[in-house]
């Protein structure tokens, strides 16, 4: 008897791996599920049937065979409707994917079914509003640029064609077509710039910095634009460990997009005042204005391409509106965090954060005229 049950039972096990090898090569998965409730329920049954038959003695075969027909009828039966349930699930993901491949960004797949069809149903519903949140800003940054690059090809085109009829002479528009020029040269670099964030080919070749020295040169800088403007510049740097590895001609376009932000929108007699500190394990840097500042709900959409707000702050420079957009993929690229957030006495205040080098000074608070201290979701980013 124990023979018979030791042949049996490795006959089982042979027959059952050469099958589960067997189902592997079917085309579907409902077909190899099928397939697996069938193996799951007539091979064992089949090997406790031929066993009772010989502990039996054939003596009562029939009822044996009838008892093991009903049980493997039920199981299977049971095993079919659970595929179908499973294959439904999927089936309602794939269709959603295939309108999704063919063009239809609004394709969601119902989150029902077991938790992990749910789950997969969740993730791909997740992907599917990532990819139209991306085609939506590429639609109107495509929009924006056609609009920004046509106002100065316009302008251009006109000047132009008013020096060929003879109605003024060239040296009368020298100087704005000289500023046109360059207005235009500006946007195609921005947006090649944004193309290579996107994309993920901007170059970062890290080194040692002293966050403190790069933010006082730059803002130095500007300190002829802004006494033409009537604006006083002030720097503070209220640590003395401020180092960072960085790309620092990256970090000066950061911070020069931000100081030029600042004048644009900082009215005659106004104040920008730039601050530096360390803590938390990474360096602090903000930019404040005291100019009409931004509303609450638009705090995170001032880092969008061309983002526009209310007129106050539209510029009327033919600004792109690039400047906060290719800030926060650069400092994104560093492993930062950058963030606005409104200061207590009115403006605007841009901050961003930088991990910073070994041996930093231990954190402490920052007054109302600098960075706060870190959000902990600057954490994620620093890791």
């Amino acid at each position: 008897m124990i023979v018979l049950a030791v042949v049996v039972g490795a006959s089982t096990l042979v027959v059952g791996i050469a099958i589960a090898v067997l189902l592997r090569a079917l085309p579907s998965v409902r077909l190899q599920l099928t397939g697996l409730a069938l193996v799951a329920v007539v091979l064992p049954l089949s090997s406790v049937t031929l066993s009772g038959l010989v502990m039996f003695h054939m003596g009562a075969q029939a009822e044996v065979l009838v008892v093991s027909a009903a049980a493997a009828a039920t199981s299977i039966v049971g095993a079919i409707i659970l595929t179908r349930n499973i294959v439904f699930h999927l089936e309602q993901v794939r269709a959603a994917s295939h309108d999704l491949a063919a063009g239809d960004l609004g394709a969601r797949a119902p989150e029902e079914g077991p938790s992990e069809l749910a789950e997969l149903a969740a993730s791909f519903n997740a992907m599917a509003q990532h990819l139209e949140e991306v085609f939506d800003a590429r639609r109107e940054l495509v929009a924006w640029a056609s609009h920004d690059l046509r106002a100065p090809i316009a302008s251009l085109q006109a000047m132009l064609e008013a020096m060929e009829d003879g109605v003024v002479e060239p040296h009368h528009y020298l100087e704005t077509l000289q500023g046109q020029v360059r207005l235009l040269s500006s946007l195609v670099d921005d947006l090649f710039e944004m193309a290579c964030i996107d994309s993920g080919a901007i170059s970062i070749s890290l080194e040692p910095a002293d966050m403190g020295k790069l933010v006082s040169a730059c803002v130095g800088r500007h300190e002829i634009e802004a006494r033409a403007r009537g604006i006083r510049l002030r720097t503070v740097v209220r640590d003395d460990a401020t180092w960072v590895a960085c790309a620092p001609d990256k970090v000066e376009r950061v911070l020069t997009n931000l100081i030029t932000n600042a004048l644009r929108y900082t009215p005659v007699g106004g104040l920008i005042s730039a601050s530096v500190t360390s803590g938390g394990g990474a360096v602090f840097v903000s930019l404040e204005d005291t100019g009409p500042g931004i509303a609450p709900d638009e705090m995170e959409r001032v880092f969008e391409p061309f983002w526009r707000s209310d007129a106050a702050r539209t510029p009327s420079t033919g600004a792109a509106g690039l400047g906060l957009a290719i800030a926060r993929g650069l400092i994104a690229a560093h492993k930062g965090r950058i963030w606005a957030e409104p200061p207590s006495r009115g403006g605007t205040r841009i901050c961003f954060a930088l991990p910073a080098l070994p041996g930093a000074m231990a954190p402490r608070g920052l007054s109302d005229a600098g960075c706060l201290e870190s959000p902990p979701s600057f954490q994620r980013h620093a890791t």
